[in-house]
């Protein structure tokens, strides 16, 4: 840790989720080296790329793969792709849509802020449904000439009254409009990675920063081979909307890495290991006045991994969860765990090591007892 320590920067233990802006993840040493060796030599990054995309769709059984440099710019591809395919002057012209399909239609319960992803080719957000509910009229209704694409974001917003995906696609072919599915945080389960091409949708996109621990500024882009080649055209290295979207050879490589290191992983044991360690989380906590702990399930992004909510009554525990956090994330190392409601917090096992399980369950161990001493 010590480049972070010559920049002042305390590193940090992350028990709230693979998010950006705490780093994604922690590459694994298959990856790390992966990495490394492709940083030694110069290489043809159009063949590199072609054949690193065959290799993960062979892993993943998918036609095709493309690697992008995270999922948000794997939405722009694949927006591109939709409205231009591997018309040369089409994408050259982007964002300018005169004379090309321009609306992109989305759930109201889906839109989000990576809405912006989408919206950066130029095209316009048509909304379907509201918060009670989306019918397949609803859906059939927004389709006009002018729709180039459906986008479907899988996660925590998803359900409820949503027309189901498999209804959204059966429409979509109905009127030959392409489906793509925003995965970026759906590992696990590692079938997912088969799971939404195999329904009919178009493409699907995942983060490769997050649970596959591969190069945080790394993305996938899962489809048919026209449909890659497409993502292909309007991505870097050629001049097109998505040239700033950079991938370098080490990425590439180091995502392949980290793909064939997922596939290949004990699933259900680290399933396992997690509930095991919430539930010895729960039980500790439960034995503090004013502590209540429980396992919540899926997590916060609607992976199938639990994680503990703990909640905490500022009356009887004496301290408030916004100070418990605070401290937390104050001490040596620097914890970060997720506030939820007024009084309850998570935390999430997955990002985490052995060791670093034992060092979060007794910094709020302290924490919590020092606030009960010192309240009497």
């Amino acid at each position: 840790m010590s480049v972070y320590t010559d920049l002042g920067i305390p590193p940090i233990i992350n028990a709230a989720a693979t998010l950006t802006k705490l780093g994604g993840s922690r590459m694994p040493p298959e990856v790390l080296d992966a990495m490394v060796e492709a940083s030694r030599s110069f290489v043809d990054l159009y063949e590199l790329q072609r054949r690193v995309g065959e290799r993960i769709a062979l892993l993943t059984g998918n036609e095709a793969a493309y690697v992008c440099s995270g999922a948000a710019a794997g939405l722009t591809l694949a927006t591109a792709a939709c409205i231009v395919g591997k018309d040369a002057d089409a994408i050259t012209r982007l964002p300018d849509l005169t004379g090309l399909k321009s609306e992109v239609i989305i759930h109201h319960t889906h839109r989000n802020g990576y809405d912006h992803a989408v919206r950066q080719v130029g095209v316009r957000i048509i909304e379907i449904g509201t918060k009670a509910g989306t019918t397949r009229q609803d859906l059939e209704q927004a389709i006009t000439a002018r729709t180039a694409a459906i986008v479907w974001f899988q996660g925590a917003m998803t359900g409820g009254g949503d027309l189901p995906l498999e209804d959204v696609i059966t429409v979509a072919n109905e009127h030959d409009i392409p489906v793509l599915v925003d995965a970026a945080a759906q590992l696990p389960p590692v079938s997912n990675l088969w799971r939404y091409t195999e329904m009919g949708a178009t493409a699907a996109i995942f983060s490769g920063g997050k649970d596959m621990r591969g190069p945080q500024s790394s993305g996938l882009i899962l489809g048919s081979h026209t449909f890659i080649e497409a993502c292909a055209a309007n991505g870097s290295p050629n001049h097109s909307i998505g040239r700033p979207m950079k991938v370098g050879k080490e990425e590439m490589v180091g995502l392949l890495a980290a793909v064939q290191r997922y596939i290949s992983l004990d699933h259900e044991g680290r399933a396992g290991w997690c509930e095991q360690t919430v539930e010895q989380w729960n039980e500790a906590l439960n034995s503090l006045q004013g502590v209540n702990a429980c396992r919540d399930f899926p997590n916060e992004a609607g992976q199938p991994l639990p994680r503990s909510l703990v909640t905490i009554s500022e009356r009887e525990a004496g301290i408030h969860r916004d100070e418990v956090l605070s401290q937390l994330a104050k001490g040596v190392p620097s914890i970060i765990a997720s506030a939820t409601g007024q009084d309850s917090l998570h935390l999430n096992p997955m990002t985490l090591e052995a060791d670093e399980v034992v060092i979060v369950l007794q910094r709020l161990l302290e924490i919590l007892r020092l606030a009960a001493l010192s309240s009497l």
